[in-house]
């Protein structure tokens, strides 16, 4: 092979490995809890899985990346974060952490900082991120409940980031859309939980 023709087939090589990645291959990475880990319900029902499909029927070219597991608290997502990241290098973060922080009780400071630092961690692999919010019940006083409420609105506009203030709107009022341990949506829910996750995230998007 001529030497003119071999050194074009090689900076053609070079480009082609260097090129950023393709649309096909952009990832939405969701880190949560049991609410996005179809807790209770067969995982393709769950408001993850439907969020593929409603990607696919509006032509949004993204993978899906389900890194939520039940029970976890914000310290633990904050320690697994960096390797989840690395393996799925995703455009998009949907960082859904806080409700099992404040279901048992834990500070509501440390729980804004362990946000923040996954935050910081997500934009720094160069992803944009959503935060969904969380709120407690009135049993856990109206200091606790206010202060915890207000730390997913306060870490958005700090962060400038798109922010869900309530993940159960329009379903936590609803005891028919819950599993027996009224903690859970069911099945029924995991589409309202989508339309209130889906008017912030599609600004996130492209095409």
């Amino acid at each position: 092979m001529p030497r003119a023709i071999k050194a074009l087939l090689l900076l053609i090589l070079f480009f082609l490995a260097a090129a950023p990645a393709s649309a096909g291959e952009r990832t939405i990475l969701v880190l949560g809890d049991s609410l996005s880990a179809a807790y209770g319900i067969p995982r393709d029902r769950g408001w993850v899985a439907l969020l593929e499909k409603r990607l696919a029927a509006e032509g949004y070219d993204y993978s899906v990346a389900n890194a939520s597991i039940s029970g976890e608290i914000t310290s633990g997502g904050l320690a697994r974060i960096g390797k989840v990241l690395a393996q799925t290098r995703p455009a998009v973060v949907i960082l859904e952490l806080g409700a099992n922080d404040g279901l048992r009780g834990l500070p509501v400071a440390e729980m804004k900082k362990n946000l923040a630092a996954m935050i910081a961690r997500a934009k720094k692999a160069g992803a944009r991120v959503l935060l969904v919010g969380m709120r407690m019940p009135p049993n856990y006083g109206p200091d606790y409940t206010e202060a915890f409420a207000s730390a997913y609105a306060e870490l958005a506009r700090r962060e400038r980031l798109a922010l869900v203030p309530f993940m159960l709107e329009g379903i936590a009022a609803q005891p028919s859309l819950f599993q027996a341990d009224g903690l859970h949506p069911t099945a029924a829910g995991q589409p309202l939980l989508l339309d209130n996750i889906w008017p912030r995230l599609k600004p996130l998007l492209e095409k």
